[in-house]
């Protein structure tokens, strides 16, 4: 584990972190927690970098996503686009996002022992693929958390791929495991199942693959389960691409930040 002036680097069971500690260490602290984008930001030190919340009375914990940075497949950054062309749903979503759901427990529980965290709920925070992490650990009613914030998630994952195949101009080969991944990863459908908040911060220029499953979410849950925040002009992304090193926060990302840390205010106690 390294530490510099603020930031703790380290690898928690396995998953590697960058910790931003409270301002003050002598008051009791909460947990959040964050996965980055698969883009800009795109790894856990970029995350951290761009949504660093400051001034939020919390620990900040980043985590790094399986396949990617420290745990990039063999070829690296090319090697995980490799993978993603090939079968996206399959080779990407799916076993990223189970391999997070396993790793989870341990490297909190760790995390905990080791940065001298309370126990108590903690708060999600994910980016597109990483907010699509998010979402399926609110479906898992034994993690305790409080509230959640999504930036441009992948709320439905069918959506997504359907805007990749514009993008790239490719064809997806549907089969019938793939569409039994993107409907389990269908939170709209699943929303009855989300276990906390959820705060769903949108870019106003991000594609409609994004924006209208995160309306249709925030519709399903009402007012009273989530809020719908807008930021004008921003699209998908929200750090320097191609985002694996820290950068200056964007002014995007600095209102983006606001939001959280507003967020995790009012439902943490802190």
């Amino acid at each position: 584990m390294t530490m510099s002036t603020e930031a703790i680097e380290g690898v928690a069971a396995g998953v590697p972190f960058v910790a931003l500690p409270p301002s003050d260490g002598k008051r009791p602290a909460p947990l959040v927690l964050t996965w980055h984008l698969l883009g800009a930001p795109f790894s856990e030190a970029a995350m951290a970098a761009a949504l660093p919340m400051r001034e939020l009375h919390a620990w900040r914990v980043h985590l790094g996503l399986p396949l990617t940075g420290k745990r990039f497949p063999e070829g690296g950054f090319e090697g995980f686009f490799r993978l993603a062309s090939e079968d996206n749903v399959l080779n990407v979503v799916e076993p990223l996002t189970k391999q997070v759901e396993a790793e989870f427990p341990a490297a909190v529980a760790e995390l905990r022992s080791r940065l001298s965290i309370e126990d108590g709920p903690v708060g999600l925070v994910g980016g597109s693929q990483g907010g699509g992490v998010a979402l399926q650990m609110l479906t898992h009613p034994e993690i305790e958390v409080a509230a959640a914030a999504l930036v441009n998630p992948v709320t439905q994952l069918a959506p997504v791929i359907a805007a990749n195949e514009r993008v790239y101009d490719v064809t997806y080969p549907w089969s019938d495991r793939s569409r039994a991944v993107a409907n389990e990863y269908d939170y709209v459908r699943r929303a009855d199942e989300l276990t906390a908040p959820v705060l769903l911060v949108i870019g106003e220029e991000d594609d409609v693959s994004i924006t209208e499953p995160a309306a249709a979410l925030h519709k399903a849950l009402g007012e009273r389960r989530s809020e719908l925040v807008t930021i004008p002009g921003m699209a998908h992304e929200f750090a320097e691409a191609p985002g694996l090193e820290p950068a200056p926060q964007t002014e995007h990302a600095k209102l983006v930040d606001a939001e959280l840390t507003r967020w995790f205010a009012r439902h943490l106690a802190v």
